[in-house]
């Protein structure tokens, strides 16, 4: 737990101006005590903290000091990131930010849905923040942006038909600059993919589909001179991982589709289940790794994909977890 989640529960914080986020700030944030800028306290996932001020001897003085609330009843998936004692939480109905010393509300802003599309407790992934703007996304698949400071809306972003079996879960990340997104709808015969978007004015960049069209890298798993493709799955409904030294982002994709597996021929059906490493810039697939060919069970490999530095057999590695 980080050094400002200890001072919430022990002794409070000042809750000082916003400022922008940079990307220096953001690619260190596994060794920032002070904040809590990307999911998992870092864009390698580790979920670590090396605070020790709560302890196994000292965790039973603990009392809480405030309570909000987050205005709704649909269950809360997100994690809360934190600048400068400011607390960024989103749910399936609301954005908020609070003042981490004494849990005043400093702003709210309602999630706008498309009619006829249920509110529901769905956000994986957490508030995203970046260069004075959180990011996040909508069930009904808009990506949007607000002002730290204020709330206020400053683009949306469609990305795909609710319509057509798609939603979205996962929380985007910010990577060399790169607003990255996800999309969800892994039982419901969709073509996954992953969207890249200038975080200051929300224009496309690219898209990369998981499954290959016909006549690019990895078309061959899938059956020729069939459809199978279109639908073919890989959602990435969970959020990625980053590695600033090589500049990749790894994110992971879910099963294939439709869980009937004969349209597919038993064939490995590239990418799902699988993990990418994607080229922030441009889209690119650098390189892959199918965890589950032909998954017939729902097996994912959508779960966070944790980065490390080891020896292995005496050389320094870079390694997925």
């Amino acid at each position: 737990m980080k050094k400002i989640l200890l001072c919430v529960a022990l002794l409070g914080f000042w809750a000082a101006p916003v400022l922008s986020q940079t990307t220096q700030e953001l690619n260190n944030d596994g060794k920032d005590t002070e904040n809590v800028l990307t999911q998992s306290m870092g864009y390698d996932r580790k979920s670590y903290s090396p605070l020790n001020q709560i302890n196994k001897s000292n965790i039973e003085r603990l009392v809480p000091i405030w309570n909000a609330s987050t205005m709704n009843e649909l269950g809360e998936l997100a994690a809360p990131t934190i600048y400068n004692g400011v607390m960024y939480v989103i749910n399936g109905k609301w954005s908020f930010a609070i003042d981490v010393e004494t849990g005043r509300q400093i702003w709210r802003t309602p999630v706008k849905i498309e009619p006829g599309i249920k509110h529901v407790a769905f956000n994986r992934g957490t508030a995203t923040i970046y260069n004075g703007k959180l990011f996040r996304v909508t069930i009904d698949n808009h990506v949007l942006a607000l002002d730290m400071k204020t709330g206020k809306e400053l683009w949306n972003q469609r990305f795909a038909d609710f319509k057509e079996g798609y939603y979205a879960t996962g929380g985007p990340i910010v990577a060399n600059g790169v607003l990255i997104s996800g999309v969800s709808g892994g039982e419901s015969t969709t073509r996954g993919f992953l969207d890249g978007w200038d975080p200051d004015t929300g224009k496309k960049l690219w898209r990369r589909y998981t499954i290959p069209a016909p006549g690019e890298p990895g078309s061959e798993t899938w059956p020729k001179n069939s459809d199978a493709w279109k639908y073919g799955g890989g959602p990435t409904w969970r959020s990625g991982s980053y590695d600033p030294e090589l500049d990749l982002v790894y994110w992971g994709t879910g099963n294939a589709e439709p869980y009937d597996p004969r349209p597919r021929e038993g064939m490995d059906s590239l990418y799902t289940s699988s993990v990418l490493a994607i080229r922030p810039k441009t889209g690119e697939v650098a390189c892959y790794f199918q965890y589950t060919p032909n998954d017939i069970y729902d097996v994912d490999g959508t779960d966070e994909q944790v980065l490390a530095d080891m020896q292995i057999e005496g050389k320094p590695r870079k390694v997925i977890i």
